[in-house]
């Protein structure tokens, strides 16, 4: 491997830790949500809602970062010889609503708990190219 293809694998990696850390923001913020939306499903009242809100923002904060994340690793990995492409599953958007009924809640614990699998998923994929990644400059 030449002194060009390390360079491209190691900005690869790069990349791909910046993703794995605002994948692992996300997934972090998401869990906190999922436990204050269950607090909240059994009578936890304002403060858990608020902070259940509070957390599902800064879970879409670190989703939106961790898009553009995964798009610029994306673009890295195409300099690197044997991947031509990548494709990350697209990430729920939060849609939140607006009345807090006990249907609401379940609803968007339903939604959490999908958002939270998406990003396990795509942790699991870029930890795993990463590896890889890591391998060819060893």
């Amino acid at each position: 491997m030449n002194e060009i293809d390390v360079r491209e694998v190691q900005e690869a990696i790069t990349a791909a830790d910046e993703a794995l850390y605002h994948l692992r923001a996300a997934r972090s913020r998401l869990n906190s949500a999922g436990n204050w939306g269950l607090l909240d499903i059994v009578g936890g009242g304002l403060i858990s809602g608020l902070l259940k809100h509070g957390n599902m923002s800064e879970a879409e904060r670190e989703i939106e970062l961790a898009k553009r994340s995964l798009q610029k690793f994306s673009r890295e990995l195409r300099d690197v010889a044997g991947y031509s492409s990548i494709h990350i599953n697209e990430f729920l958007t939060f849609a939140d609503f607006f009345f807090d009924g006990l249907v609401a809640d379940f609803l968007v614990q339903s939604q959490i708990s999908n958002a939270k699998r998406q990003c396990d998923d795509a942790i699991r994929q870029v930890e795993g190219i990463r590896g890889n990644l890591i391998e060819m400059i060893n």
